[in-house]
C-alpha cells in the first residue's frame, strides 16, 4: 500500500517493518488495533528525499483521501477549539449541544468537498412538532457557524437522551450548495429519517445524489471534541464523472463500506490519533491511498457592523423608520453568534 500525500507526488508512505512505536512518534504500534490480521507493524511518511516525517494528529481540520483502485473518496474531520467557540456563544443543554456538534461536523465534511473555494454549503433541518424547530449550519472557506432553535420546556420534560425523532419530530434535511464562481445553487431535500443525523445524511446521498455513501459522526464524553468520516463510491472515477449507472451493491463499494464500518467512535474523536494512522488502520490492504492537503477549520460568523449596516441600508427610508425602536436604534440579532447590533439612523447616513 502507498500513501500519496497532498494530492501530488512530493511524498509517499510505504510499508516498513519495525517492532514498536518509536519514542519520537514516527511509528505505529500494531497492537493498538487488531481489525486486520497480518498487517505491517509500521508505516512511515516518506518525503521526496526518503526521510521519515512525524505523523501529527488533527484537530480543527478536514482531510480528504481517495482509494483510486476502488473508485472511492472520503473526508475526515475532527473539531476541537472550533466546537468550543461555537457552543460557548449559546450555553445549550447537553442534548442540543451534542446534535449541533454532529451537525457542524457533518457540515465540515460536506463543505470541504466544494471545489469552488468561494462556495458555501448550508445544512438546515426544519421540523414540525419537534423539540427542535430549526437547526442551521454553514461552511464557507473553512469557516463554520451554526445554531439551534428549540423548545426549552419540552426538552426539560424528557427524562432520557432524546432520540432523533423526539428532537425533530416530522421534518426534513436540506443541503444547499452555492457556487460563487458560477452563481449556481443546488439544493437537495430529503425527509429527516433514521436513528441519527449520520443516517439522515446517508439517506440524502442515496435519495438525492444517488451516490453510495457511509457517514459516521461522533462526539466525545466531554463534549469538547467531535469527529466524522464520509466515504463515497464513484464508479466512474474519483473525480465523479457520469454516475447514471451507480450501483448501491457494487462489489467495490461493498468492500470499501465493510472496511469503513469498522471505524470506532473513539477513533474519530481521539485528538492524539493522526488521520494517516486511522486511514492505515482502515485501508492498509489497498494498493494506494491518496491523502489530500488538509483544510484548516475555524469558527467564522460573517456578521459585523459594516455588513449589518449594508443590509439595513438596502431597505427604503419608510421601512427603516418602522424598524427604529424607542431609543432610536434598529437592533439586529445574529442567531449564529448571539450578538445584537444596534444601528442608528445616523450610522446609515454616514
Amino acid at each position: 500500500m502507498r500513501f500519496r500525500a497532498g494530492g501530488q507526488r512530493p511524498g509517499l508512505v510505504e510499508k516498513q517493518r519495525f517492532d514498536k512505536r518509536s519514542p519520537n512518534g514516527k511509528g505505529i504500534d500494531p497492537s493498538a488495533d487488531t481489525r486486520h490480521a497480518g498487517c505491517a507493524p509500521y508505516i512511515g511518511i516518506m518525503t521526496s528525499d526518503q526521510s521519515t516525517a512525524t505523523l501529527t494528529a488533527h484537530l480543527d481540520e478536514a482531510v480528504g483521501f481517495t482509494l483510486p483502485a476502488r473508485h472511492a473518496r472520503g473526508r475526515l474531520v475532527r473539531l476541537g477549539a472550533v466546537l468550543d467557540e461555537v457552543l460557548s456563544a449559546h450555553a445549550y443543554p447537553a442534548p442540543i449541544a451534542r446534535i449541533l456538534s454532529e451537525a457542524l461536523t457533518l457540515t465540515a465534511l460536506l463543505g470541504a468537498m466544494l471545489k469552488d473555494a468561494g462556495g458555501q454549503l448550508t445544512l438546515q433541518a426544519q421540523t414540525e412538532a419537534g423539540i427542535i424547530d430549526l437547526l442551521v449550519c454553514d461552511y464557507k472557506g473553512g469557516e463554520l457557524r451554526g445554531y439551534v432553535r428549540f423548545d426549552k420546556e419540552r426538552l426539560a420534560e424528557m427524562h432520557s437522551l432524546p432520540s432523533l425523532f423526539a428532537l425533530f419530530g416530522k421534518g426534513y434535511l436540506a443541503i444547499t450548495f452555492d457556487q460563487a464562481a458560477s452563481g449556481e445553487r443546488y439544493q437537495g431535500i430529503v425527509p429527516l429519517e433514521g436513528e441519527s443525523l449520520a443516517e439522515a445524511a446517508q439517506s440524502f446521498f442515496s435519495q438525492s445524489e444517488q451516490i453510495p455513501s457511509l457517514v459516521r459522526l461522533a462526539v466525545d464524553d466531554t463534549g469538547h471534541v467531535a469527529g466524522g468520516i464520509l466515504v463515497q463510491h464513484l464508479p466512474e472515477g474519483e473525480e465523479g464523472r457520469d454516475r447514471l449507472h451507480t450501483r448501491l451493491d457494487h462489489p467495490e463499494w461493498e468492500h470499501v463500506r465493510a472496511l469503513s464500518e469498522t471505524i470506532k467512535a473513539g477513533e474519530l474523536v481521539d485528538p492524539n490519533l493522526p488521520f494517516e494512522t486511522l486511514l492505515w488502520r482502515l485501508f492498509h490492504e489497498e494498493e494506494e491511498i491518496r491523502v489530500l492537503a488538509g483544510i484548516p477549520l475555524e469558527k467564522g460568523c460573517r456578521c459585523n457592523f459594516e455588513h449589518i449596516r449594508g443590509v439595513i441600508s438596502r431597505f427604503g427610508e419608510e421601512e427603516r423608520s418602522d424598524m427604529v425602536d424607542q431609543d432610536g436604534f434598529i437592533s439586529v440579532d445574529c442567531e449564529f453568534c448571539s450578538r445584537v447590533f444596534p444601528i442608528s439612523i445616523s450610522d446609515l447616513e454616514a
